[in-house]
């Protein structure tokens, strides 16, 4: 004679019966459901850098990247070769200085970056092009023809202060050089940024 099932049994199956049923309606609705802002893959990238990192501000980081490449340009290049003549310095920094602003500065910005775009602000080219690896290097000839400019008219202010013009008060180093350099950068991608503001508040006052 068959034995019934016991209540336990009964209850046993029930609960296992309703736990599938609750996976299977979770897999079926998964891309309904709302997944919490920070469960949510917003910067791939992230996996790869460190927490601390992301707790610097955007900013800071930008701008230390910016300085740091470009006094360890000087260094390498400028003391590293004994460069005392100004063409020199011009020629060997601007190449120099081109080539790892597009190859390296520019990706470690964009990699840097939380969300898309964020760090344009700090580029004069913002999109990797083959055409910005020339345009970088003329871009940093200007700034180094500035900067080179900038350190003569400081020097012949200061010797007209002193009354004495044998000397080179201020001599090219990394650190100052570094920061000079970034001042005449940011300069120019501000009014860059200005006049595109200008001309995109133009057009939305045209089209409204």
């Amino acid at each position: 004679m068959a034995k019934n099932p016991s209540p336990r049994n009964d209850k046993k199956h029930e609960d296992y019966y309703k736990l599938n049923t609750k996976a299977v309606d979770r897999l079926v609705n998964a891309d309904k459901m709302e997944i919490p802002a920070d469960k949510k893959l917003t910067d791939p990238a992230k996996q790869y850098r460190s927490d601390f990192l992301d707790r610097i501000p955007s900013p800071i980081k930008a701008l230390f990247i910016k300085w740091w490449f470009n006094a360890a340009m000087c260094f390498f290049f400028v003391w590293g070769f004994g460069l005392t003549d100004y063409l020199d310095i011009l020629v060997v920094i601007s190449v120099t200085v081109g080539i790892v602003t597009d190859i390296l500065v520019n990706n470690i910005l964009r990699f840097i970056e939380t969300i898309p775009g964020e760090n344009n602000k700090w580029m004069m080219f913002t999109k990797k092009k083959y055409w910005t690896f020339i345009a970088n290097i003329l871009y940093s000839l200007v700034i180094v023809f500035c900067v080179i400019w900038f350190y003569n008219g400081i020097n012949i202010l200061i010797n007209s202060i002193t009354g004495n013009f044998e000397n080179v008060p201020l001599g090219v180093e990394p650190i100052l050089f570094g920061a000079i350099y970034m001042a005449f950068d940011l300069l120019f991608i501000g009014i860059k940024n200005l006049i595109k503001a200008i001309i995109k508040d133009a057009k939305n006052k045209v089209n409204k």
